[in-house]
């Protein structure tokens, strides 16, 4: 197969008059502010997408998250099978540290689109949107639109799971994550480990409680011993990747209890991030035999594996060259870790991810509107291959 665009000519994409930069910002503004945060349902967000997609067989893929709470991600077809996907994800962090509304958008006198959600990732989705509609109606397009990304990437296992996508046979996907345009071909995975003491509650004073923050603490150090490792230990490093040591994050939790009470339940949680040159099964037989020490309860939770093309890789050299800029590796993750499994991944869309997570989240209508031909001519291009 190949995706060469200097072989492959196809006719370039045609948008409707009143689908330039200005309803572009309409459409990403409208998503940005409908409160999506993975904790609560999407299905308002879902409703507003399928309304943009008239003239594609869309399939809703309905799930109950771990907190019951109603989910949808949305597989969407037009044309023939096979060609290329558009990828992005409807949900966004909490609104941690927002002064002004975080669901008020704000398009700035600078053509600056604010607001949560805005570059992580609503306006690069709004863009895959518009892309999708542009191109030939004889041109196979497909987007694959997930939830609860910012989590547990079950949006993501549910769209890679469809027999919808599946008999699709597509040749590539383009996951339209903020990266300013730069391809990134491959980026690290999760494992998340959540490690829980339990003690009894009671009044501090009275000394028949029993804190669970001790029987935490052993463990806690045995991690603080092996997070240093893999910064230092040349063994766990991949020089492909900025920083090369991976991610071990931790978070403490005592459920909000007071300074005055024993602590009925401890819970430590852990971010362990890998590239896919770093075999996690040292790492977590180490995390499994502290707890083991320490008595506590210990839940593993994998992604996918790290997803990562070689640098000339087909779908990489596309990309590479229909944005003119060289290929990447990244240190976060994405929905590629799942969507992978339909079709190689590629990361690249407008914004820049410095300002994702932040409450300054903002992305520029240019940005958005520049990335609108591209994901046209990936999707074109994948019909020619």
């Amino acid at each position: 197969m190949s995706t060469d665009a200097k072989t492959t000519p196809a006719a370039p994409a045609v948008f409707p008059p009143d689908d330039g930069a200005a309803a572009l910002a309409r459409l990403a503004a409208d998503l940005v502010a409908i409160d999506s945060r993975s904790a609560v349902s999407n299905l308002a967000v879902a409703e507003r997408i399928e309304a943009e997609l008239r003239g594609f067989d869309v399939e809703r893929l309905d799930y109950t998250d771990a907190a019951g709470v109603a989910k949808r991600a949305l597989v969407a077809h037009r044309g023939p099978p096979g060609g290329h996907a558009l990828s992005g994800h409807m949900d966004t962090v909490p609104e941690t540290g927002w002064r002004e509304d975080p669901w008020a958008p704000r398009l700035g006198a600078e053509g600056v689109l604010h607001g949560l959600g805005s570059a992580d990732m609503k306006g690069p989705l709004a863009a895959c949107i518009l892309a999708a509609r542009g191109v030939p109606e004889d041109v196979p397009a497909t987007l694959l639109i997930t939830t609860d990304e910012e989590t547990t990437k079950a949006g993501a296992r549910a769209v890679a799971g469809s027999e919808a996508a599946r008999r699709l046979g597509l040749r590539g996907v383009l996951v339209a994550e903020p990266t300013g345009l730069v391809p990134v071909r491959g980026h690290r995975a999760s494992v998340n480990i959540t490690a829980t003491a339990e003690g009894v509650q009671a009044h501090s004073s009275t000394g028949k409680g029993r804190n669970a923050n001790w029987d935490l603490i052993p463990f806690l150090a045995e991690m603080r011993g092996l997070s240093q490792r893999l910064r230092d230990d040349p063994a766990f490093r991949d020089a492909a990747y900025d920083p090369p040591f991976p991610d071990f994050n931790l978070v403490i939790d005592n459920h909000g209890t007071a300074v005055n009470v024993t602590v009925a339940r401890a819970t430590c949680r852990i971010k362990f991030r890998r590239s896919r040159g770093l075999r996690p099964e040292p790492v977590l037989e180490a995390v499994r035999a502290a707890a083991g020490r320490a008595g506590l309860a210990l839940e593993i939770v994998a992604e996918g594996e790290a997803p990562e093309l070689p640098a000339d890789h087909p779908l990489v050299r596309l990309c590479a060259e229909l944005s003119g800029r060289a290929p990447a590796t990244v240190p976060f993750g994405t929905d590629a870790v799942e969507l992978q499994a339909l079709a190689p991944c590629v990361v690249l869309g407008p914004g820049d991810i410095a300002f994702a997570h932040t409450p300054e989240e903002r992305v520029p209508v240019a940005d958005l509107a520049a990335a609108v031909p591209l994901m046209a001519r990936f999707l074109e291009l994948g019909a020619a291959a």
